[in-house]
C-alpha cells in the first residue's frame, strides 16, 4: 500500500513559523512538527488496519487547518534566523586570574549549571558536556540546536534550546518537558517548581505551567530581555528598559524599575541582581526597591553571588571578571585569559565562567590565590580538549520498552476531555494528581515506569524524575 503524505505550515510575518507533516503508511501514523526548516520532532502511532490510521490523519490534519495552517511544498519557506549572543570581546587589561583548568567545547558556551558533584557546559553547537570538578569528562549529549541556558529547579536539571524546546536532563536521554510558541526567539528562561518563565528577543515574558500549557504572556516595557528569574512569589523580568516582577500565576505588574539595558540577571532569596550596558550590576529588592549599585569598566554580560550575596561577581565585554563585598566594595579584578563571560557560577571557592572563547573555565576564588594572582603568581592552567567523537544527536521520543517492573513508579497516560494526562498507578500515590511527564512520549493507555515520582512543593502534582521506559 502507498505511503500518503500531508505537509502543512503556517507562517505569519510577525508570529508562527512552524511545520505540521502526517504520513500514513499502512497501519502507522506517523507526525512531524516544529519550525520551518529545523527536523523537527517525530511521532509514530500503530493503528489496528489503514482504514483507522488514515481516519486519525484526517483528524489532525482537520484540526491544524482549523488553526490556520495550509498546504505547503518542504523547502520553500527558509528558516527564520536564530538570536545569537555576541560580544565584541577584547582583551582585558588586569592582571590574569588564578585559572585551575579549562575545557574547550569547540563552540561560543552560554549554558551552565554547577553542583557538588558536577560541572556543565552548553554550546551553541547543542552539545551538553559533564565534568566533575576535577575536568574529567563525564557525559555528552546533543541537543537539535544551540544551547541557550542551563538551570536548575530542585533536583532537576533543564536545558533551553534555540529549537525552542526545554529539554529535561534529570535521565539519560533528553525528555522534552516544555515546548515553547515556534514564534518566540528565547533569550532567556528560568524555572520554579515547574512553573517556567520565558523572556525573548522582542522583550516579552511568558510564563508556563507544569503540564506545558501557558499560563499568560505579556508583551513587556522593553525590547531584548536578557534576564528572568522565578521564585515561589513572582517572575522578575530584565529588559531594554529595566527590571519589572510579575506576578506569576496572573501576569499581573507588580513593580517596574529603570536600570540600564540588562543583559544578564541573577537572584538571591530577597535580592536581584542586573547586569546592565552602563557597566554596572543593580541590586534590587524582590519589591523593587534599588539596594546597591556595582560598578565596572565596561558592559556586564553575565554575574552571579556567593550564598547569600557575601560576594558579588560580574563579567564584562572586555574578558575581565570582578568581585564586590555585599556593600559594593571592588575587591578585585582579573581576566579570564579565555574571553568574556557569557555566564558564570559560584561555588565552593570557585569561580565557574562559560566564555565567547567556548570554554569552562574554573577560576580559583579563594583569598590567598586571589592575593597571589594580584602580584602576577597564579597556577599554571591545565587546558582539556573535548572529546575526538562527538556525541550523536539525542533522541528525546524514542522510548526503551521493558516488562520489569522492580525499582520504579508506574504512570499512565490517559485521555482528559481530549488532552492526554499522565496519572500514578503505583500504591502510596494520589489518583487525582496529574504528573508532570514530557509530551513527545505520550501515547493513550500506555503505562510508563519512571525511575522516581516527587510531589512539588506547591503541592497539586507530580514530577517526574530520571529515567522513563515504557511498559510493553
Amino acid at each position: 500500500m502507498s505511503q500518503e503524505t500531508t505537509y502543512l505550515e503556517l507562517s505569519e510575518v510577525d508570529g508562527a513559523h512552524k511545520f505540521y507533516e502526517v504520513i500514513v503508511d499502512n497501519a502507522t501514523l506517523t507526525v512531524r512538527y516544529g519550525r520551518i526548516g529545523d527536523q523537527g520532532q517525530v511521532k509514530a502511532s500503530a493503528y489496528p488496519d489503514n482504514a483507522r490510521a488514515r481516519a486519525a490523519a484526517a483528524k489532525k490534519i482537520g484540526e491544524k487547518i482549523r488553526k490556520g495552517y495550509a498546504p505547503a511544498v518542504p523547502g520553500v519557506r527558509q528558516k527564520r534566523s536564530v538570536s545569537r549572543r555576541q560580544i565584541v570581546s577584547t582583551r582585558s587589561t588586569a592582571r590574569t586570574a588564578p585559572v585551575l583548568w579549562r575545557y574547550d567545547s569547540g563552540a561560543p558556551a552560554f549554558g551552565i549549571f554547577v553542583d557538588g558533584q558536577h560541572c556543565m557546559v552548553g554550546n551553541e553547537h547543542g552539545v551538553i558536556t559533564t565534568l566533575d570538578h576535577d575536568a574529567r569528562v563525564r557525559s555528552q549529549v546533543r541537543l537539535p540546536d544551540g544551547v541557550k541556558c542551563i538551570v536548575a529547579d530542585d533536583a532537576w536539571v533543564y536545558a533551553g534550546c534555540d529549537d525552542g524546546n526545554v529539554y529535561d536532563l534529570s535521565g539519560k536521554v533528553p525528555r522534552v518537558a516544555y515546548a515553547i510558541a515556534p514564534e518566540i526567539d528565547i533569550y532567556w528562561l528560568d524555572i520554579h517548581d515547574g512553573v517556567l518563565g520565558v523572556s525573548d528577543a522582542d522583550g516579552g515574558i511568558t510564563a508556563v505551567d507544569h503540564e506545558d500549557e501557558f499560563l499568560w504572556r505579556r508583551p513587556g516595557r522593553g525590547r531584548s530581555a536578557w534576564m528572568v528569574r522565578c521564585d515561589r512569589d513572582a517572575i522578575y523580568h530584565g529588559h531594554s528598559q529595566g527590571v519589572t516582577g510579575y506576578e506569576w500565576r496572573t501576569g499581573s505588574e507588580l513593580w517596574h524599575t529603570r536600570t540600564g539595558a540588562v543583559l544578564f540577571g541573577w537572584q538571591e532569596d530577597g535580592s536581584v541582581f542586573a547586569g546592565t550596558s552602563t557597566r554596572e550590576v543593580v541590586r534590587l529588592s524582590k519589591s523593587g526597591r534599588h539596594e546597591r549599585t556595582y560598578l565596572c569598566d565596561a558592559p556586564v554580560f553575565s554575574c552571579a553571588t556567593a550564598e547569600g550575596g557575601r560576594y558579588v561577581f560580574a563579567g564584562d565585554s572586555q574578558s575581565s571578571i570582578y568581585c564586590f563585598d555585599a556593600d559594593g566594595t571592588r575587591l578585585w579584578k582579573l581576566g579570564t585569559g579565555c574571553g568574556s563571560a557569557y555566564s558564570m557560577q559560584y561555588h565552593d571557592d570557585r569561580l565557574y565562567v562559560v566564555t565567547t572563547g567556548g570554554h569552562l573555565a574554573c577560576i580559583d576564588a579563594s583569598e590567598p590565590a586571589i592575593r597571589a594572582a594580584q602580584a602576577g603568581d597564579v597556577p599554571e592552567v591545565r587546558d582539556i580538549k573535548a572529546p575526538r567523537q562527538a556525541p550523536r544527536p539525542a533522541q528525546p521520543t524514542v522510548v526503551e520498552v521493558t516488562s520489569d517492573l522492580g525499582g520504579g513508579v508506574v504512570v499512565q497516560c490517559l485521555d482528559d476531555r481530549g488532552r492526554l494526562r499522565v496519572q500514578v498507578l503505583s500504591d502510596g500515590y494520589r489518583r487525582d494528581w496529574s504528573v508532570q511527564f514530557p509530551k513527545g512520549i505520550r501515547e493513550p493507555g500506555a503505562r510508563y515506569l519512571v525511575t522516581e515520582v516527587r510531589e512539588s512543593s506547591r503541592g497539586g502534582f507530580y514530577r517526574a524524575f530520571g529515567d522513563i521506559r515504557r511498559l510493553g
